[in-house]
Order: C-alpha cells, then sequence, then structure tokens
C-alpha cells in the first residue's frame, strides 16, 4: 500500500514534468522572447501590421473562451485564459490523452492494480496534472501582473499630468511595461483604436484577468469617463493604496509564514511516516488490522490531519 502510494505520488510529479517539458519544447522560444520585452511589440517588430498583431493576440486570447460550454473542460479553461497558455484548446485536450497514454503505461509497469481502476487513476492523472501544471502559470501570471499594476498606475498618472490623454497613457504602458501588463493594455489600445469604449475594454481586461485591484482602476476610469473629475489624483490615490496593501500583505505573509508551515508539517509528516513505514515493513500494521476498531481509528486519525490542515489554513490566511 504505502510502495504504491508512492509510486503514484512519483508519477503526478512526472506527469506534471511532462506537460512542462512539452510546454517548454513547443513554445520555448517565444516565452525566453517574452521575457525580455512583451509579445505585442515582439510581433510588431518583426514587420506585422498592427491589425494583423490584434487579430493574432486576440485569437490567442479568447481561444479558451469555446471550452466553457463543455463542462468537463470549463475548470482548464478558466485557469488556460488566466494564464494565457499559447496552446490551443484541441492541443490542451491531446497533451492531456498523452499524460494518461503514459501515466497507464507507467501503471502497469509499476502497479498491480485492475485494468478498470489502471483506466480511471491514469485519467484523473491526466486531467489532475495539467490542472495542477495551469493553475500554477495561472497563479504566478497573476501575480505578476498584481506586482506591475502599480508601476502600471504610476506610469498613467505621469503621463496625464504632463498632458497626455487617458488613451495615449495606456499606449504608454504597453510600449514600457513588459508582460502581462504590456501585451494587456496593447490590446486595449488596439481596441479602443478599432472603435471600443476604454472603460469597456477595461471591464473586460478586469473579468479575464481576476486581479481585485484591477477593478478599482476600472471603475475611477468608468466614474471619470461619465462624471468628469481630477484622474490623475485618483489614480495617484490609488496606485498609493495598492502600494500600502502589498506591504501589509507582505508583513502579514512574513508574520504566518511559520504557522503555516508548521501546518503543512503536522499535516504531512504523519502521513510521510506511514508511508516510510509501509515502504520499510509491509507487515508493520498485520497485527491490528483485524482489530474491529483498526478502520475507524485510521479514519479518525486521517479526519484530525484534515481538519487540523483546514484550520491551520484558515488561521493563517488573513484578507488584505
Amino acid at each position: 500500500m504505502g510502495t504504491q502510494a508512492i509510486i503514484y505520488l512519483l508519477m503526478f510529479v512526472g506527469v506534471v514534468l511532462i506537460v512542462e517539458g512539452i510546454y517548454l519544447v513547443v513554445f520555448g522560444k517565444s516565452i525566453k522572447l517574452n521575457s525580455r520585452v512583451n509579445r505585442r511589440l515582439a510581433l510588431l517588430e518583426q514587420g506585422k501590421d498592427r491589425e494583423e498583431v490584434f487579430e493574432t493576440l486576440r485569437k490567442e486570447r479568447d481561444q479558451h473562451a469555446k471550452g466553457f460550454k463543455l463542462p468537463v473542460m470549463s475548470i482548464l479553461s478558466t485557469k488556460a485564459r488566466q494564464a494565457n497558455i499559447a496552446f490551443s484548446p484541441k492541443a490542451l485536450i491531446a497533451v492531456m490523452a498523452l499524460v494518461a497514454v503514459f501515466a497507464f503505461g507507467g501503471l502497469t509497469y509499476f502497479a498491480s492494480i485492475g485494468f478498470p481502476l489502471r483506466i480511471l487513476v491514469s485519467l484523473i492523472m491526466g486531467g489532475g496534472g495539467v490542472y495542477f501544471w495551469l493553475n500554477g502559470k495561472a497563479r504566478k501570471r497573476m501575480d505578476l501582473f498584481e506586482e506591475q499594476l502599480p508601476d502600471a498606475v504610476d506610469l498613467i498618472v505621469r503621463s496625464l499630468r504632463v498632458g497626455h490623454p487617458f488613451a495615449n497613457a495606456i499606449n504608454i504602458v504597453a510600449q514600457e511595461m513588459p508582460d502581462p501588463m504590456g501585451s494587456e493594455f496593447g490590446m486595449i489600445v488596439d481596441e479602443t483604436a478599432y472603435g471600443a469604449d476604454v472603460a469597456t475594454a477595461l471591464h473586460n481586461m478586469a473579468d479575464r484577468v481576476e486581479v481585485p485591484d484591477l477593478r478599482f482602476l476600472t471603475v475611477a476610469v468608468a466614474i471619470q469617463a461619465k462624471s468628469g473629475g481630477n484622474l490623475a489624483e485618483v489614480l495617484d490615490g490609488l496606485s498609493k493604496v495598492i502600494r500600502a496593501r502589498f506591504k501589509l500583505f507582505r508583513r502579514v505573509k512574513a508574520i504566518t509564514a511559520e504557522a503555516k508551515w508548521s501546518g503543512m508539517f503536522l499535516s504531512g509528516f504523519p502521513v510521510a511516516a506511514l508511508l516510510g513505514v509501509q515502504t520499510m515493513n509491509p507487515h508493520y500494521y498485520d497485527a491490528v488490522k483485524e482489530s474491529e476498531f483498526y478502520t475507524p481509528a485510521a479514519v479518525g486519525v486521517f479526519a484530525a490531519l484534515a481538519v487540523n490542515y483546514v484550520v491551520m489554513k484558515a488561521m493563517v490566511n488573513i484578507k488584505v
């Protein structure tokens, strides 16, 4: 039991690494380029016209929206859209199938389980591994976007104060900021150039990115467009609030780090110890397995570990 659990864990880690490897092999060159300059400017520098670049980025941005109609793909599509993954929905399904086949082969060779269970576990590993990978990519991109937002707002404020209109200030952000901020704001510039409203374009971006602070920017721009006012002063105050919130969040994160890792250790160590004992001596618990209290006690222990993890996580999950 313990050996098989370790095999499953190692195979799941292998599945995630395979997905990352496939992505780097297919799109590694463009990812390396995007680390130096935002994707929109890179495409423009290749000689493509503005309309062609806009259509390319819009197609990449919206390609996963169709997946929302499929119940099985809805969660993966949401994460893929947030992460702005270059894989198309069909390619993502193909990767899941490839990973599931790899998992099935590994289970066939290393684990002695029945054929139906092998198929079920393979499908779970395929979908779960891709979701775990997508979730990590989406979280990393959202965190980076949230980190870049105060600088982008400051750039807009400085542009407004020297006399640029808001549309030009957005264009300056698109030219000066790296991805993901640069390309997202660049698409707003292109959308407004083709007739879209700036406030609507910002609102649509806020829905895609799902960064709370970005909604404050969207609301401020929408209110200023309807009622007027000094937008530069409003956004300057917003920038200060965002930076103060970041500072407080990092202080809270530092203060709660000990409790967070203690909770993870207290929840994970008993499981790791159980797997270690089962691996080194599979018959260690044979003497007590026949007892009528064995199953209820085991269920109670794992339930207590789960409750411990949930409680500890709730204690350190402080909203800022």
